[in-house]
């Protein structure tokens, strides 16, 4: 599955629907649509074999991975019909797997994000546990080759100052005031309708795989390193 692309006219309807985003041009041009669907059933079967392949994924299906396009105006009614992007996400087996994939299709803001977007509140006190007590080893894991050379730095919404329970001066304070640990990759649109895209989605997939490992050994033992699941 390594030969499927996005194609150049998927970003073209994306663009089109963009400056024409109401229901009677979405209506009216809806094969067009249909086709760029199409073509990122394709693309997200494609990553999903992918990932299969160095990865265990609960995601069963593309079309469970893909998200809609329409965008849900019961409580926004002036909200544009429409979501010009298209846009997948995958799980790991859950419970000794944690994390998961994403990526978004987006004319000039194409990206890839890995990681936690919203830990439960006792997995997060765990992770700012290990933080707290293993800060040189998040060092270290956050400097690895392979996560440096596919992401910049961890990045996510944060607490304003320390969390409860740590202190303001630690010297892991940053890490520790997070509430999301996400690693994202951006892509241009030359990039995206490449051959390439497909091996480069899936190679920084795999670099992210050691800090899955991390977290996924702490997110399964306790602090004396006893399984908890």
């Amino acid at each position: 599955m390594n030969h499927v692309v996005i194609k150049p006219a998927t970003l073209q309807f994306l663009r089109k629907l963009e400056a024409n985003n109401n229901r009677e041009w979405f209506l009216s041009n809806k094969h067009l649509y249909e086709r760029a669907h199409e073509n990122m059933v394709e693309f997200t079967e494609a990553v999903l074999f992918a990932l299969n392949k160095h990865d265990d994924i609960s995601t069963e299906s593309p079309k469970r991975a893909l998200h809609r396009i329409y965008t849900d105006t019961r409580f926004h009614k002036n909200r544009p019909p429409y979501n010009p992007r298209f846009a997948a996400g995958f799980a790991r087996v859950k419970p000794y797997l944690r994390g998961g994939y994403t990526f978004s299709i987006r004319p000039g803001s194409s990206s890839l994000a890995c990681g936690f977007f919203s830990p439960n509140p006792d997995d997060l006190k765990r992770i700012r546990m290990d933080i707290a007590s293993e800060h040189a080893a998040w060092k270290k894991l956050l400097k690895t080759k392979k996560l440096c050379s596919s992401y910049g730095a961890i990045t996510g919404t944060a607490v304003a100052t320390a969390p409860k329970g740590f202190l303001k001066d630690h010297a892991a304070i940053e890490l520790l005031r997070l509430k999301q640990f996400v690693f994202r990759r951006t892509f241009t649109d030359i990039e995206v309708v490449s051959a390439e895209f497909l091996a480069m989605v899936n190679e920084s997939y795999k670099n992210i795989r050691p800090f899955f490992d991390h977290m996924s050994d702490v997110l399964t033992t306790n602090l004396n390193g006893e399984l908890i699941v």
